[in-house]
């Protein structure tokens, strides 16, 4: 989704400088020959960085801040599912039921991960999925916060992301199997906060979902020759689930439509989700988020008391 992304706004304007942030500086280069590949003009940077890693967010904040005077907006996509397992027997129970279509378009109840803490002693998908992109906001505050234009931040989050899997007590999701869901959900209630805190200085916050899309995500849930057998199946499945975008290319819409709105004009409690219709045309369709805001902005609080515990670990990286 973040090279079709990008692609994509080059296509709405040509003349943006595009800075790709990728894990490692091999996959960072590959991914802007590409894109040079379709627009040889355009101006593209890279910065490498591992959102689950504290030390690396600080380093590329700080890079960031040295080769920016500002920042129009910031695209929160990188995620990880470690070791989903699909549970087949609950599948099997929603098809009886007749709850099937809203499972496969939501993935509640089938889908479960495995998660471990990383080397930060966080909850490695909690630490890749939102806090990482926590600190990194937060530590580029200076360039995106009283510019001459609002600056935008558009978190990539799910139509998996659900109250039922997230816990105050229990945020990073250390004691359930549902981490990637309960991180999505914490993106909602963030995004919701952070329009609070920042709106007055010209900071704006959105969250999308790009639907199913087939990516190396959702490639490592089945094994490739399965999604090959079920990928007709899925099409078909589309005309009754239009968040069945499938490309990556259909699964960016939301992205570069919000690219193209005026952010004091949007609503902080929606969630704008790609969607595709039967015959593949492309739109976007808002939808209310399900978020309880005295929970946002408690869980909001939480996040500054980690942020304060983990900083203190990496005061040699801050100014």
């Amino acid at each position: 989704v973040g090279l079709a992304l990008c692609r994509r706004l080059l296509e709405e304007d040509g003349r943006i400088h595009l800075c790709i942030a990728c894990r490692n500086g091999q996959k960072n280069e590959a991914t802007r020959d590409l894109i040079l590949a379709d627009h040889p003009a355009a101006q593209v940077s890279t910065v490498e960085v591992d959102l689950g890693n504290l030390a690396s967010v600080l380093r590329v904040a700080r890079e960031l801040r040295c080769r920016f005077q500002r920042l129009d907006f910031v695209y929160l996509n990188a995620g990880i599912m470690p070791n989903p397992h699909v549970n087949f027997k609950a599948l099997w129970h929603g098809l009886l039921t007749g709850k099937v279509l809203h499972m496969l378009t939501t993935a509640e109840g089938i889908m479960t991960q495995t998660d471990r803490l990383n080397g930060d002693g966080l909850q490695e998908v909690f630490a890749t999925n939102l806090f990482g992109h926590f600190i990194l906001v937060r530590q580029l505050e200076s360039l995106l916060c009283g510019n001459e234009k609002p600056s935008r931040l558009i978190w990539t989050s799910s139509s998996n992301a659900r109250e039922s899997a997230f816990s105050l007590s229990d945020y990073q999701h250390a004691k359930g199997q549902e981490s990637y869901s309960s991180s999505k959900y914490a993106t909602d209630l963030t995004s919701v906060v952070l329009n609070r805190k920042f709106n007055k200085q010209g900071l704006y916050s959105s969250v999308v979902c790009p639907g199913l899309v087939m990516s190396n995500m959702t490639y490592r849930i089945l094994p490739v020759f399965l999604w090959k057998l079920l990928m007709p199946i899925m099409w078909l499945i589309r005309f009754f689930a239009k968040t069945y975008t499938l490309t990556p290319y259909n699964g960016a819409e939301a992205h570069v439509w919000l690219f193209k709105q005026k952010p004091e004009y949007l609503d902080a409690l929606v969630k704008y989700h790609s969607c595709t219709s039967g015959l593949g045309k492309s739109y976007v369709e808002p939808r209310k988020m399900d978020v309880d805001e005295e929970i946002a902005e408690k869980f909001y609080q939480k996040l500054l008391e980690l942020e304060k515990q983990t900083l203190e670990k990496y005061s040699d990286l801050l100014d």
